[in-house]
């Protein structure tokens, strides 16, 4: 006789603990699903590398999920409110979020999906569910320049706090409000900074009080800066540039390419989803968010593919609202049957 107890299974398990997929649990649960969710960092683990002292462009109102009030004394939030805010959600609706565990594979199909992976000890775990959704972001890929010297332990992709790179040489590479953002921090901060865009000038889509701040620091010498300029190699106390004038060594102790970033495509493709058109965007229905695989859903900038600028916390936030429509129609009648 088999005494083995049954796996716990789940309705709908989420991959992607970030506030799209904390509000796709949460519009699950308003149904009475029982769901969990994933995620190999955090709780929003996106949110926590952004840099500490960062300032979301948008309204705390517009980042608010599960209809609970997001409280700020400032007219935009910070990083640190969004995090205390977040927090406070997952208290409120008892989310179950099981916290680093990274997705390995899935296997087994709509009804009974079978969600491999391997938590912080390097243990290998299984979690059983009927669905899924995959709300996986895409911060966590950087986009490579591929040059020599980019697997350099100096060269960053990510910024966080401009602490101990004061006194030091630093280069940011991009032209976009990260590296706007990176740049005036870490020379507000005491780093000697070098910025390298191979564009003509900033982005046009700079925020605006930060343009006219990162324009007037290169206008004025304090920060250096190479336009229609490319990286040719990084070295280990160097950076070789290809500028219009010629070949140019700069002096240089830290790289940060804030080249941008691009969701998993490749976990998307493991799971047979189908990437339509030349900006990869997954295949789905419109209006339930369900992909061509029965049973998988996608939530979140994942379903812009490429033109990651396009779907943001602010319109992100409702796609749980449309799955769980969806899912309850679905599943609910499965599980009163």
């Amino acid at each position: 006789m088999d005494n083995r107890t049954p796996p716990e299974v789940f309705d709908v398990l989420v991959i992607g603990a970030g506030p799209t997929g904390m509000a796709c649990a949460i519009e699950a649960q308003r149904i009475a699903l029982r769901s969990v969710l994933v995620d190999k960092g955090c709780l929003c683990n996106s949110i926590y590398h952004y840099p500490s002292n960062m300032t979301f462009f948008t309204t705390p109102e517009l980042l608010e999920i599960g209809d609970v009030p997001f409280p700020s004394v400032n007219q935009k939030p910070t990083r640190n409110e969004a995090l205390e805010y977040y927090r406070k959600v997952a208290e409120h609706y008892q989310l179950d979020v099981r916290q680093y565990q990274k997705v390995n594979t899935i296997s087994g199909a709509d009804g009974a999906f079978r969600v491999h992976v391997t938590d912080k000890f390097g243990r290998q775990l299984t979690h059983h569910a009927r669905k899924l959704v995959v709300a996986t972001g895409y911060y966590d890929l950087p986009n490579l320049m591929g040059i020599p010297g980019e697997d350099l332990p100096k060269v960053h992709h990510y910024y966080e706090d401009p602490h101990p790179y004061y006194g030091l040489d630093v280069m940011v590479i991009g032209g976009k409000n990260s590296a706007a953002i990176a740049a005036l921090d870490l020379w507000r901060h005491g780093a000697r900074v070098t910025l390298v865009h191979r564009g003509p000038a900033m982005h046009k889509h700079v925020k605006y009080w930060i343009l006219p701040d990162i324009e007037n620091r290169i206008k004025n010498g304090e920060i250096t800066a190479y336009f229609q300029t490319q990286v040719e190699r990084i070295e280990e106390d160097s950076v070789i540039l290809k500028t219009p004038e010629g070949e140019v060594s700069v002096k240089n102790d830290f790289v940060f390419a804030m080249t941008g970033y691009h969701p998993d495509f490749d976990f998307l493709m493991s799971l047979g989803i189908r990437l339509e058109s030349k900006d990869r965007c997954p295949e789905c229905n419109p209006q339930s968010l369900e992909s061509n695989i029965p049973g998988i859903y996608l939530a979140g900038v994942i379903l812009a593919g490429e033109r990651t600028n396009e779907i943001f916390i602010e319109n992100g936030r409702f796609h749980g609202k449309r799955i769980a429509a969806d899912l309850k129609e679905k599943l609910t009648a499965v599980l009163e049957a």
